[in-house]
């Protein structure tokens, strides 16, 4: 039992400590992330009522909210490859922090809506960030995990945001809950102080080689690349936020009104159940990518994660999608793990963190759309139908991958 363990964990334990701590600042700037933007899905039920908005209103202003994620990714990705990941990454923890703060003082949807649109654009960035520094941080063979754990990170905030909101609402109201959502701007203390840039980025500034922009992502045998990843990744994106933003509504709306008809603990918990399972997908993505290749992890994945989702708005029994609930989070969100991976492995150093933003919020501002769709068919079809639209969606992230290379062990450059 020990061997295993010792064996399990030696890429762990043979890392270096810039390694470790760029994994930890960029894991736990993006499980702050997931904490401050899921506060909004887990009160979305009692904001509702209380602003006087139907299901279509509640989806545009997460749609949104996914569009100035989409910009904020694309700028900050090109602020980290310019001025350095780790303080690309403190900026964007800082403006997700004070705007999710300022959610609890709207009055109206117009000011929530602005607020919302600042917190997108910090949100888009921290990924970018992030991905970059344990991408440059982490040899080939071990990238998968490191990234893998980098996005679990991603249920744990889900999860902690859960549990805060099934303590705080009850209590204190909706703006209370969001008010907990400046607590991640003390974590860039920490960053800014112990975090070094990796040292792949600082050789390129220090060799003084003309900087790479936007544009370069475009030039070359790069440009189909860069569309077959965005549009995977919007697909990806459609089907997660379609799904995942409604659930806790779903869960928690009147029998009358389409929902399920839970309580806000029980919703709470149905949902930290989803997040253990979303943890163990974005893990086992990471190790087994490493072992299979990107590829074909991707695929089988996206294409359980369609049929499993089938079954989930297939049955209305709280036991069963209790059950299900984790197993849909598994395949549905551990894809996530490998794409930092993969766009790390086809792009170079000096383009990396602006192709990783580009491929990813733009994949993210298509993907806008969803939450929106699914709550305006949801007020005319109901919650059943509208939900099964992220099963398509899964199913042509899968067809993308036919433009997309095997990039498993390829070293950076």
């Amino acid at each position: 039992m020990f061997t295993t363990s010792s064996t399990t964990f030696e890429w762990w334990n043979k890392s270096s400590p810039v390694a470790r701590k760029a994994l930890v600042a960029a894991s736990l700037g993006w499980m702050l992330d997931s904490f401050d933007v899921m506060l909004y899905a887990l009160v979305l039920a009692v904001l509702m009522t209380d602003l006087g908005m139907d299901k279509a209103t509640g989806g545009s202003l997460a749609s949104l909210t996914l569009v100035a994620s989409a910009i904020g990714g694309v700028l900050f990705g090109v602020i980290a490859d310019r001025f350095g990941r780790v303080r690309a990454l403190v900026m964007s923890i800082l403006i997700y922090s004070v705007f999710t703060a300022a959610c609890g003082f709207a009055q109206t949807v117009r000011q929530l809506a602005v607020f919302r649109v600042f917190l997108g654009i910090g949100m888009g960035g921290e990924w970018a960030s992030g991905a970059a520094l344990v991408s440059e941080t982490w040899p080939s063979e071990h990238r998968g995990k490191a990234l893998g754990l980098m996005q679990s990170s991603w249920a744990i905030g889900y999860a902690l945001a859960a549990a805060v909101t099934a303590i705080v609402l009850p209590i204190w109201g909706w703006r209370a809950v969001f008010f907990v959502g400046i607590l991640p701007a003390l974590f860039t203390l920490w960053i800014r102080r112990d975090v070094a840039e990796p040292e792949i980025w600082r050789a390129r500034v220090e060799s003084g080689k003309p900087r790479g922009s936007l544009r370069d992502i475009f030039r070359g045998s790069l440009l189909p690349l860069t569309i077959a990843l965005t549009l995977m990744n919007a697909c990806i994106m459609f089907a997660w936020w379609g799904f995942n933003l409604w659930i806790p509504a779903y869960l928690s709306l009147p029998i009358n009104e389409g929902g399920i008809g839970l309580s806000a603990y029980a919703m709470s918990g149905f949902i930290i159940a989803m997040q253990v399972g979303m943890w163990c997908g974005y893990v086992t993505f990471g190790f087994a990518s490493d072992i299979f290749g990107r590829k074909r992890t991707y695929v089988i994945y996206v294409l359980t994660a369609a049929l499993l989702i089938l079954a989930y708005t297939s049955t209305r029994s709280p036991s069963a999608l209790l059950v299900l609930g984790p197993l849909v989070a598994f395949f549905g969100t551990g894809s996530f793990s490998g794409f930092g991976a993969v766009t790390a492995e086809i792009y170079q150093t000096d383009i990396r963190a602006t192709a990783q933003g580009f491929t990813y919020n733009i994949g993210r501002l298509a993907s806008a759309l969803a939450p929106f769709v699914v709550g305006s068919l949801a007020d005319t079809h109901g919650f059943e139908v509208a939900l099964s639209i992220s099963s398509i969606a899964f199913v042509l992230a899968g067809v993308s991958w036919i433009w997309i290379p095997e990039t498993k062990g390829r070293k950076l450059c």
